[in-house]
């Protein structure tokens, strides 16, 4: 689907939808739980619509009544399985070391990048823990065998999915489990999502400076769980805010009580705004390294800041669903923007105003509606290719966007 954006600024009240990163690990954990839980106040992308495919091939089973999901705990799980991902990286990467310890032979399967994104640090780590790769860089592939406790050693600056995996695989195992971190740890923020949902779960994990420590033969046990809403889809909302729209956001959590590290936007937002007040335009320097999800809408805020920006430790985003320094580098230069690719970041040069014009999403859900934040602001009109991308995480986000008063036509429109 592609879109036209007429230039409009956005008002009224938007409610935001429920944090995907928390809804994957709470229907994992509920899935692996024996009895009945309910998670609230979960929003069906097709990534969640992914998790839970696949955990239904598992054993587990799930009733749907609106926000509200009913989970039955896989009670014998399933000797063998086919898994499809559809394009969810969490799915894959969370699902393939639980899989391993359930000693459900798998069969992995995915679309778009999904099959490029890298899982070589399973392949190495679980080789040697009972697990069996049919491998060759792409997918389909398959797995077998049981997976054991032990000793893993992850690199910290690859996926935090990768260690996120292991926390949700390891307490299945028979015998005790460390984690030790070889680098420092990127994205910490998405691990303690994952170790504090855990401990909902009854899910007990000891965590030092460089190292998590999981004790063998725990129960996951089943429990009611409320899911918060989303501080990365907050993101293009206080973005659109900070860049002169008049939105009020009506569902956020305390930031102080949120694990989430995209709350980071609040503060970047408050900054930039109150900098520009005060005439002040530094240079800025933001570290994505722990809120990699954040660079697209933070790069449409800083592009009007007035301030040059360097976007630093944002390499692993070359490995979404897009490029995504490139993807978001071309969104902001074809808006009239001026952004320059660099080695792990962006550098971004200050411009007056976007002077639209047309945006390919590269089917990445995060540049179309960064784009269309941008474009009610821009003084000519946006046009965006592949905007169906948004089912991925926020489904709901052209309707929000039209109730804010934002003028869309489909199609590219010319006259």
């Amino acid at each position: 689907m592609d879109l036209t954006i007429t230039p409009k600024k956005l008002s009224g009240n938007v409610n935001i939808p429920a944090s995907k990163s928390i809804s994957h690990r709470a229907l994992i954990c509920a899935a692996l739980a024996d009895g009945i839980s309910e998670i609230k106040n979960v929003t069906m992308s097709e990534d969640i619509h992914a998790t839970m495919d696949v955990l239904t091939k598992l054993g587990a089973s799930f009733t749907v009544n609106g926000n509200c999901i009913t989970v039955a705990g896989m009670h014998t799980p399933s000797d063998n399985a086919v898994l499809n991902c559809n394009e969810s990286g969490s799915t894959l990467r969370f699902i393939i070391p639980v899989a391993c310890a359930l000693g459900t032979t798998s069969e992995f399967h995915g679309k778009g990048r999904l099959p490029q994104r890298p899982i070589s640090i399973y392949t190495r780590e679980l080789s040697d823990k009972g697990i069996t790769f049919d491998y060759n860089n792409t997918m389909p592939f398959s797995v077998s065998g049981k997976l054991t406790g032990g000793e893993y050693h992850i690199e910290g600056d690859i996926s935090s999915q990768f260690i996120t995996g292991l926390l949700l695989a390891l307490p299945l195992c028979e015998k005790d489990s460390v984690i030790k971190l070889t680098s420092t740890l990127q994205s910490r923020p998405y691990v303690d999502i994952t170790t504090d949902c855990l401990r909902h779960f009854g899910i007990q994990i000891t965590e030092t400076e460089n190292e998590y420590i999981i004790k063998g033969n725990q129960k996951y046990r089943s429990c009611n769980f409320d899911v918060e809403a989303d501080f990365s889809q907050a993101a293009f909302f206080i973005t659109a805010n900070a860049i002169g729209n008049n939105i009020n956001i009506d569902n956020l959590p305390d930031p102080a009580l949120s694990a989430q590290g995209d709350k980071k936007i609040i503060e970047i937002a408050e900054s930039i705004c109150y900098n520009k007040k005060a005439g002040v335009f530094e240079d800025i320097t933001i570290d994505a390294s722990d809120i990699p999800d954040l660079v697209p809408t933070v790069s449409v805020l800083c592009s009007l800041s007035g301030c040059r920006t360097f976007i630093t430790n944002a390499q692993r985003l070359r490995i979404k669903e897009s490029d995504r320094l490139e993807t978001t580098a071309q969104m902001i230069n074809n808006l009239g923007g001026n952004v320059t690719v660099t080695e792990d970041g962006l550098v971004i040069m200050p411009v007056d105003k976007f002077t639209g014009g047309t945006v390919d999403s590269f089917n990445d859900h995060r540049i179309a509606m960064a784009a269309a934040i941008a474009a009610s602001v821009a003084t000519g009109r946006v046009f965006i290719k592949n905007f169906d991308s948004i089912k991925k995480s926020y489904p709901d986000f052209l309707t929000d966007y039209k109730k804010l008063g934002g003028t869309v036509q489909n199609g590219i429109i010319l006259e």
